[in-house]
């Protein structure tokens, strides 16, 4: 029997419990707020808001606000100096930092004790049991897992406490035994500057029988560029032959999905998505022929959801198919009914899945488009489909109005590979958004609102050398996609020219 034989009893358990997802939804969720609850009455945060006196969902809702990360930074300031019991019992060590908010350049979100080993390692857990249940035949723990991480430093000098990527965090807290059988070594994978790390990764990965692969698509494909550079090998399985999954999350994965095929030619290769975040570890594809996730409902994590389109905030057994929401959660990490930043649109209430449709802040509507990150994605889909064009990165921002009083859209790809016509693609991406957006199609109309989108090509490396000089490069930080705002769009237009 192989080790990956063994090893997959230590997940059956696990397997069979997830199958209550499928009906009792709602009854672990409300499990799930009554621990919170219960666990921080005690708390500074909980005695203000009557945690102790809070009995059920409605009263939760009467005696706690709905927070973002500015109504929650001085008290999470407060536990980075040290102090006990604030937001969640006792003190709190760990801090992800996470790109930032409109007053600050990055946020800083606690990670209990409780909320590593419940909420983040969880979702790890589960991500492989779901794997091997759907994989009878994988030899997943009979090689090597390269996982990429970013970096930490300490925490304003307070022993023992850390601040830096989650990633990191992760890496650091891990069980040893994990470091037998992941690549590349510890000191390798929290080096700060990724430049350096991509090569030494690439270096010490190479040689070993790397089985499965985990990170943010657009680092991790740069790490395996740099592998075939140094290999000389044409296709990724020349390198690693028993390669069989890819463990991705945190930007979306469509963009980078045919570059991923064409690396990698093996029939027996799986992607498999997951939603894990500086704040939690939310969803997990458990179906491959079903590109929607699982929202993990029993770990510590409480969801609420705030319908896009206005109307009142609703639990999880309060939602609606096909719509849009933006996404609240309460954590064991001491975040209480936050606003994330993601909008999400349920496919399945039954059980509860789900799909990424875009970010609260990261849209364009500038004129009542309401465009979204679900149909940028989507149109790109489209428009390399029908051309044979492959796109590395993009952003997008409104033109307000030009020298001649017209309003229009403006996209910078980089494509990795470039379509025969421009023109053309530019408008089937222009027609596809507007097949799937009616505020996008009514606003295009005669060209009265909008004109058409006009699309500039991005030379070679233009998102990594933004990226670069704004310090942000890294498996951690990604480009925004679409914004109401020309700030990003006009430092990569001027660095374009450059």
């Amino acid at each position: 029997m192989s080790i990956t034989g063994i090893v997959r009893k230590v997940f059956e358990k696990r397997q069979r419990e997830l199958e209550r997802y499928q009906t009792g939804g709602e009854q672990l969720q409300r499990q799930v707020l009554n621990h919170l609850l219960h666990e921080a009455k005690d708390t500074e945060y909980g005695r203000h808001h009557l945690f102790a006196q809070t009995k059920n969902y409605e009263d939760f809702v009467r005696h706690t606000p709905v927070n973002d990360y500015e109504s929650l930074k001085n008290d999470i300031d407060r536990m980075r100096h040290g102090e006990r019991d604030v937001l969640w019992p006792g003190r709190v060590k760990w801090y992800a930092k996470s790109s930032g908010t409109t007053n600050d350049k990055s946020k800083f979100i606690p990670v209990s004790d409780e909320g590593l080993q419940k909420v983040h390692y969880a979702g790890g857990f589960d991500s492989v049991a779901l794997y091997l249940r759907n994989n009878p035949n994988s030899r997943l723990f009979d090689g090597r897992s390269l996982i990429l991480g970013g970096s930490h430093a300490p925490n304003y000098n307070l022993p023992g406490s850390l601040v830096g990527d989650l990633s990191a965090i992760l890496i650091e807290n891990i069980n040893p035994l994990a470091n037998l059988v992941r690549v590349p070594k510890k000191s390798t994978a929290l080096l700060s500057d990724f430049e350096v790390k991509r090569d030494r990764i690439a270096r010490e990965a190479m040689t070993k029988n790397v089985t499965n692969i985990s990170g943010v698509p657009s680092w991790m494909l740069s790490v395996l560029n740099r592998v075939m550079e140094l290999s000389g090998k044409t296709h990724l399985e020349e390198v690693w032959p028993n390669l069989e999954v890819f463990f991705h999350g945190g930007v979306a994965f469509t963009p980078y999905r045919k570059q991923y095929e064409q690396l990698i030619t093996s029939p027996k290769m799986h992607y498999m998505e997951t939603y894990n975040a500086s704040e939690g570890f939310f969803g997990i594809q458990d179906d491959p022929n079903d590109k929607s996730m699982l929202l993990m409902l029993d770990y510590g994590v409480f969801y609420e959801f705030q319908p896009m389109d206005g109307g009142d905030i609703v639990p999880l057994w309060g939602v609606e198919k096909d719509k849009n929401y933006a996404m609240l959660i309460s954590t064991s990490c001491g975040l209480w009914r936050y606003m994330i930043g993601d909008t999400v649109r349920f496919t399945s209430t039954n059980p509860y899945k789900f799909i990424i449709s875009g970010r609260t802040k990261s849209f364009i509507n500038a004129f009542g488009e309401e465009l979204i990150v679900d149909n940028a994605e989507q149109g790109l889909a489209y428009a390399c489909e029908q051309t044979g064009a492959e796109v590395l990165e993009y952003t997008a921002a409104p033109v307000f109005m030009d020298e001649h009083a017209q309003c229009r859209h403006q996209w910078i790809i980089e494509f990795s590979r470039e379509p025969q016509d421009l023109a053309q693609f530019a408008t089937l991406l222009d027609r596809r958004l507007q097949e799937i957006n009616s505020d996008y199609e009514a606003k295009r109309y005669k060209n009265i609102t909008l004109q058409p989108l006009e699309l500039i090509k991005a030379r070679p490396g233009l998102f990594e050398d933004w990226m670069r000089q704004r310090g942000k490069l890294g498996g951690q930080n990604k480009v925004p996609r679409l914004s109401n705002s020309r700030e990003h769009i006009e430092q990569l237009l001027r660095l374009n020219e450059e």
